[in-house]
């Protein structure tokens, strides 16, 4: 059969771009076709360095050209990544000295292990030999504290610079800031968000953090109020999703995700990790039970085009951790320590990947109805 480049064009047409809404033909991303005989070279550049989205573009080439031109085809496609200019937006608040990096743990809906995620990331990474840090911002069930057995503490105040700052409680290696600090334990937090914004705005700059490699920011579950007064003082660096692999978790986890891509945002997702993802028995090892779904989030971040970081199981010492102050991720040679170990090996690798190819966030300004979808321009 004769090949020409009209026909592979057209078959291509009806490959979309990830992220775009167009098709590749249409946004630019064919650069070159070249064709010999039966074989043909495509040449694509794209905007993201990801590796899942790469490899997707390639299949859905071979595809298409196989399914509308010529099955027997010999396809190769190239791909080059060029990072798209982007718009800076207005800066409202500014970084912080010393932080490198800083990343946003959040979830659509509660009760899927954010903050257990948060407190054994945190922990692997001191392990692994970086400095790090956790911002609490789950104004209204602060539970680091308890996870970190420093319910009793309290930060001290230093002088810096001739400055009064507060001094983050530490253990593990962690350094941490909490409203649970500020609070009785059976008081209840009833504040309006313009307070909750207020206290969490000195937690984050009247703070002696000193040098960090990553501070991990625990958000309250859900998208709200705190996480956009969060993402209006920091720039954050990038966020990971937690969800377990269930639908009702799933589809508030697409909206968390939704959040952080909104052009008013635009927080690049590092990935999406899976908690409770199946269950096995100690007396059944080999067993395992998928109670809540099967990879449900692994699914979620292939639709999405985000990268999956890994998956955690349903153990019973990982609830127990929690509870009393350690977490699982510091039991040597377990399961529980290799997943996290894993998962956070992923986030560190993806976090690498932005910063070399895309510019670093700045705070975003918000304005009364910017980042609110159901508010429609005129």
């Amino acid at each position: 059969m004769v090949l020409n480049k009209k026909d592979i064009l057209k078959a291509l047409e009806s490959v979309s771009v990830a992220g775009d809404g167009k098709n590749m033909v249409e946004a630019g991303v064919v650069q070159n076709i070249m064709i010999f005989g039966d074989e043909v070279e495509v040449d694509l550049v794209l905007g993201s360095p990801a590796l899942h989205i790469k490899k997707r573009a390639e299949v859905d080439v071979m595809k298409a050209i196989h399914e509308k031109v010529y099955e027997k085809a010999k396809i190769k496609v190239n791909i080059k990544v060029e990072a798209p200019e982007k718009k800076k937006p207005e800066i409202k608040g500014k970084p912080i000295p010393g932080i490198n990096n800083i990343i946003a743990v959040a979830s659509g809906k509660g009760g899927v292990g954010k903050s257990t995620v948060t407190a054994n990331l945190a922990v692997t990474l001191s392990k692994m030999g970086f400095k790090v840090g956790i911002l609490d911002a789950d104004i209204y069930g602060p539970s680091t504290p308890m996870m970190f057995d420093v319910e009793a503490e309290r930060p001290l105040s230093v002088n810096v610079d001739g400055k009064s700052k507060m001094k983050p409680v530490e253990n593990y290696g962690v350094k941490i800031l909490s409203i649970g600090f500020f609070t009785k334990p059976n008081q209840a937090v009833v504040w309006r968000g313009p307070m909750a914004a207020k206290a969490l705005n000195q937690m984050i700059f009247d703070a002696a953090w000193g040098e960090l490699d990553f501070l991990l920011v625990d958000l309250p579950p859900g998208t709200g109020d705190i996480h956009l007064s969060i993402m209006q003082s920091l720039p954050i660096t990038g966020a990971v999703v937690v969800s377990t692999p269930q639908n009702v978790a799933l589809a508030d986890a697409k909206k968390g995700v939704a959040m952080f891509q909104q052009e008013s945002i635009n927080v690049p997702v590092l990935g999406i990790v899976e908690n409770m993802a199946y269950f096995t028995p100690e007396e059944l090892p080999d067993n395992k039970y998928y109670i809540f779904g099967q990879q449900g989030a692994k699914h979620l971040a292939e639709d999405l085009q985000v990268p999956f970081l890994g998956e955690i199981p349903l153990v019973q010492s990982l609830r127990e951790s929690g509870d009393i102050g350690r977490p699982a991720a510091l039991q040597a040679e377990t399961p529980l320590e290799k997943a996290f170990e894993d998962i956070t090996r992923n986030m560190v690798q993806e976090t690498v990947n932005r910063n070399e190819n895309i510019p670093p966030t700045e705070a975003i300004k918000i304005t009364t109805m910017a980042g609110c979808s159901a508010v429609k321009k005129k």
